[in-house]
Parts: structure tokens; sequence; C-alpha cells
């Protein structure tokens, strides 16, 4: 045999062995298909459960809010109070069990999620001010309530948390969670993830 026949049966034969072993390391063998990893459900569940509150979104909103106390015998106080405050909307995690993870034979998973929540209200006190406040101009003796301002601010809570429901921030939490509960999933082997409500 010649020395050039012969250099390219070893050039062959070690082509050959170096695609065998990226087969095997792929974990590809003849006549199967692609493998997937397998996600233990109990796993998933541990992982959703380790975000526990997950807020998703955070809103602004200014709003001026007016508060009218009649006095008696007669008379009345009236304020305008300037709020902002920051209202943040989620999902609470903790909760969930073995019944909100599903997992089907292709390796996706159904995942059952509460309903998203208001989390919290806060009135940011810098950027809040009464912007006016004054008694009726014929009882000039009549008091101010050294309280109207709490509950000015106690309906100006109410009304923001209003606003931000009405501009949609529960739905953008629940869309903000499903992006990072699936990215999470997909991360660690499930081939596609779906969501639906919990009871």
């Amino acid at each position: 045999m010649r020395r050039g026949a012969v250099l390219w049966l070893a050039l062959g034969i070690l082509a050959g062995v170096l695609l065998a072993l990226v087969f095997l390391r792929s974990g590809w063998a003849p006549g199967s298909g692609p493998v997937s990893k397998v996600v233990d459900p109990p796993a998933v569940l541990t992982q959703i459960r380790a975000l526990r509150e997950l807020v998703t979104v955070k809103y602004r909103i200014q709003k001026v809010v007016a508060i009218e106390e009649k006095k008696v015998p007669f008379g009345t106080e009236r304020m305008l109070l300037f709020v902002q405050a920051e209202i943040a909307a989620g999902l609470n995690l903790s909760d969930l069990d073995e019944q909100h993870v599903m997992q089907l034979a292709d390796g996706s998973l159904i995942i059952s999620l509460p309903h998203a929540a208001i989390t919290s209200v806060v009135i940011d006190d810098n950027q809040t001010r009464v912007w006016d406040r004054s008694v009726t101009w014929w009882t000039p003796w009549v008091a101010y309530n050294q309280d109207l301002e709490r509950q000015a601010r106690l309906m100006a809570k109410e009304e923001c948390e209003k606003a931000a429901v009405e501009m949609g921030i529960l739905q953008q939490a629940r869309t903000n969670a499903e992006e990072a509960i699936r990215t999470l999933l997909v991360q660690a082997g499930a081939s596609s993830v779906r969501f639906l409500d919990a009871d």
C-alpha cells in the first residue's frame, strides 16, 4: 500500500473516532431522538417558592385629593392635598403546592399561579404637601382639624391604588411574573412553560 493511502486511511480513522466522541458527549445514539432534561416537579415548586412574594412592577401615581369637613353648628373646613405615591404589585407564591405544578410527557410544565395583587402603597412624604386649606370666610373662629391631613392621606392612598389598577398594574404584574418564572424554569430544563389561574 502506498504511503499516501496509508496516511489518508489514518486520518479517516481519527476523524471517525473524534466524531463518535462528539456524539457520545452530546448524548446521541443511533436510532435515538433529541435528548431532553427531566424536570422534577417538586424541585420546580421549590424554585418558585423561593421567589416568595414576587413584586414585578411599581407605579408612581400623583393625585390631588380634596376633603371637606362640616363644622358644628355651622361652617366648613376644606383641604387640597397633593400626593405622590408608589404602588407595587406582584404575586404571592409562598402558598403554592404540588397540585399547582403539572408536567406533561413532552417535558413541558403547566403552572397554576395566584392572581396578582397590590402589595404596597407608600406615600412619598418629600413630594406630598397641603396645596390649600381654608375654612368658610364667615366663620373665621372655627379651629382647624389637626386630623384632617391624616384623613386626606388615607383617602389619597385609596385613590392612588384605584388609579394604578385602572392603569393596568395587575395585568402587567402577572405578565412580568410569568416571564420571570418561565425564564427560570426553561433554564432548569423545561421544554416549555404554560400558566393557568389557580383556584
